[in-house]
């Protein structure tokens, strides 16, 4: 059992869950994965454009399993549950929040908790921060490396799926001083379903299959939310970090690869970052530090909510290469939501998480 994890016996009684933004992938993965979940009882799911209509309707393959129909936001009923999960566009999210009973637990899938400083989000999401006396109160939710802050909070800011998979690759390392913080290179690649279930040309099948392309270079969100938790790591300000940042979309469904290349600090080596790994994750029950030399693949995690992990030496002295391959949508996503449920109600941490991957 990993360091923090709750040791409570898992009580009968069920937490009542709502779903906001349920129509999107990451609220259908929420709803695959809660109704396995034996301490859980869906209560709501909205879908304002999809308001009225049965989930079977909407996402086939999880029809006949007695959840209740879509509704719109206003329908929802606020007092019937005990946790949302809110997997709405940003700048949505922070005034629906506001506006919860105080006894209603909150993760938040979207990005709208994830950056402290007010003036860093409204640079990168175009709009002045809705609900800054929720952003303080607010914990970021990259399980493995905050368990005990997000036992006890009411707000949950999940991390992004590629803050995720970089994260988890250097927060071990940086904190530890084993690699340069002001030289890291994120080369990052993702499944179609990280850019959502909207109609978007340069996911069309006849765009986006086929084919590998770069996008939002120099300027992915994702970027100031990676440089405020390395920074953090490291006892500096977020201003103070720059990475390399470069994501790209590959045309499969779900899956995501991160290649980050990083200098190691004066003598140290790459059996020192495998160590690191080691020590991190040791009794982990989703992160998994691979063998020497086995590469990780985005088909070990399908479906999942695991992670790999591996670090190989640069042919260039003194540098090294960290690959990390998760699924985008459960371990980038709606899995690491009910992990952090999990914890912020005392449960194991694995509940409703069990299933291990797809392969092929």
């Amino acid at each position: 059992m990993p360091p923090g994890m709750n040791k409570m016996t898992n009580s009968n009684k069920k937490i009542k869950a709502g779903i906001l933004g349920a129509s999107g992938y990451t609220g259908a993965e929420a709803m695959r994965l809660l109704l396995r979940h034996p301490n859980v009882e869906i209560a709501f799911l909205t879908a304002d454009r999809k308001a009225g209509q049965p989930v079977e309707e909407v996402y086939p393959h999880l029809g006949g399993y007695g959840l209740p129909d879509m509704v719109s936001v206003e329908e929802a009923g606020w007092a019937s549950v005990d946790v949302v999960f809110c997997g709405l566009p940003h700048g949505t999210t922070q005034e629906i929040i506001a506006s919860l009973p105080g006894s209603v637990k909150v993760v938040d899938l979207s990005a709208d908790f994830r950056i402290e400083d007010p003036a860093t989000y409204a640079e990168w999401y175009g709009h002045e921060h809705r609900a800054l006396h929720l952003q303080k109160e607010a914990v970021y939710g990259l399980t493995e490396l905050n368990r005990k802050a997000i036992a006890s909070a009411r707000l949950v800011a999940c991390p992004g799926c590629y803050p995720t998979a970089a994260l988890l690759s250097l927060l071990p390392l940086v904190s530890r001083g084993l690699i340069d913080a002001d030289d890291l290179v994120i080369d990052a690649k993702s499944g179609v379903t990280g850019a959502g279930r909207g109609l978007k040309q340069n996911t069309l099948f006849s765009e986006a299959g086929e084919g590998l392309s770069p996008y939002s270079i120099a300027k992915h969100r994702h970027a100031p939310e990676i440089e405020q938790e390395v920074a953090k790591a490291i006892g500096r300000s977020a201003g103070d970090v720059r990475v390399n940042f470069v994501p790209h979309l590959v045309p499969m469904s779900r899956g995501e690869l991160i290649t980050a290349h990083v200098r190691l600090t004066a003598g140290k080596t790459v059996a020192d970052l495998r160590a690191a790994f080691d020590a991190a994750y040791n009794g982990e029950p989703f992160i998994r530090p691979l063998g020497e030399g086995a590469i990780p693949h985005t088909q070990m995690v399908r479906g999942s909510n695991n992670c790999v992990i591996n670090v190989f030496a640069d042919r260039i002295p003194g540098r090294a290469t960290v690959i990390a391959a998760i699924d985008n949508l459960v371990k980038g996503s709606s899995g690491q939501a009910v992990q952090n449920m999990n914890l912020m109600f005392g449960l194991e941490e694995t509940l409703g998480l069990e299933q291990a991957p797809l392969f092929p």
